[in-house]
């Protein structure tokens, strides 16, 4: 496989480039290809067949695009759709349940709490990860749907996202970590930091995540050797001006290379 190919990096919406912006930081040398499914956001109220639809529709997509690593940079999908992702192509498939899970137990935290989709949160994927690597924590778990719609409008940082907050963070206070088991849940970090107070360290998985795909492309010997510009495309499936908005808010990046697209499945291209 060439090592120029780019590392492809999908989410329902907006959250993923949480995900991606770390992996620039980590692997600047690296070209990306990032598909974000506004049309369809939030994954995270949806069933997990429709889930794992969703999902078969987007890695097509990439795959078509002749990627050489696959991001699933969606709690919901890596909780319900992981497996059948993997099945679906013979690269490298790196999600970021795993990566938030070694980072709260790396924490040294004894009380851990996740918070996420209804769909993450049910999946019960981080209290077996977690669980897995200290099986002495204490995992405790609350789903918070209305973080994703909030985000997608951009209330991140007001009164009614610090409400919300208190309703769903406040049974939570007084745990050593919080796993923000959502992509999009990053942007409310100010909040969520106010809500649970300075003595609960908010574990954010993009940053462990992009450590995991450089330890992939290297021990497969695929990192870019940096000899050529990298480049990096962006596609939505709904709403382009929008989105490029909320990152430039949100995140302090310019999108360029941003195209809409309808998604559909590999039986039908």
């Amino acid at each position: 496989m060439r090592n120029d190919l780019p590392i492809g990096v999908f989410d329902s919406g907006l959250g993923g480039m949480t995900v991606l912006r770390e992996i620039h930081r980590e692997l600047p040398a690296e070209s990306t290809i990032y598909l974000g499914d506004t049309a369809r956001v939030p994954y995270g109220i949806r069933s997990d067949e429709t889930v794992r639809k969703y999902c078969a529709e987007s890695v097509s997509f990439l795959k078509s695009r002749g990627i050489k690593l696959l991001v699933v940079a969606c709690n919901t999908a890596s909780s319900v759709a992981l497996e059948s992702i993997r099945a679906q192509v013979d690269i490298p498939v790196v999600g970021v349940i795993e990566p938030g899970a070694r980072a709260a137990v790396a924490s040294g935290a004894h009380s851990v709490a996740v918070i996420g989709t209804d769909a993450t949160i049910k999946s019960g994927a981080y209290q077996r990860a977690i669980t897995m690597l200290n099986p002495d924590a204490e995992v405790r778990c609350r789903p918070c749907p209305l973080f994703v719609p909030l985000a997608e409008e951009g209330w991140v940082d007001d009164d009614v996202a610090e409400l919300v907050a208190r309703r769903y963070l406040e049974e939570l206070r007084g745990t050593g970590a919080l796993v923000l088991g959502c992509t999009h849940y990053p942007l409310f970090r100010g909040v969520i930091g106010r809500v649970m107070g300075p003595d609960t360290l908010l574990v954010d998985s993009a940053v462990e995540t992009a450590l995991e795909v450089r330890r992939i492309l290297a021990a497969d010997g695929i990192l870019n050797a940096g000899e050529a510009q990298p480049s990096h495309e962006y596609f939505v499936t709904d709403k382009p001006q929008k989105f490029a908005l909320l990152v430039e808010r949100f995140l302090g990046r310019t999108v360029e290379n941003l195209s809409k697209i309808q998604l559909q499945t590999e039986a039908s291209r």
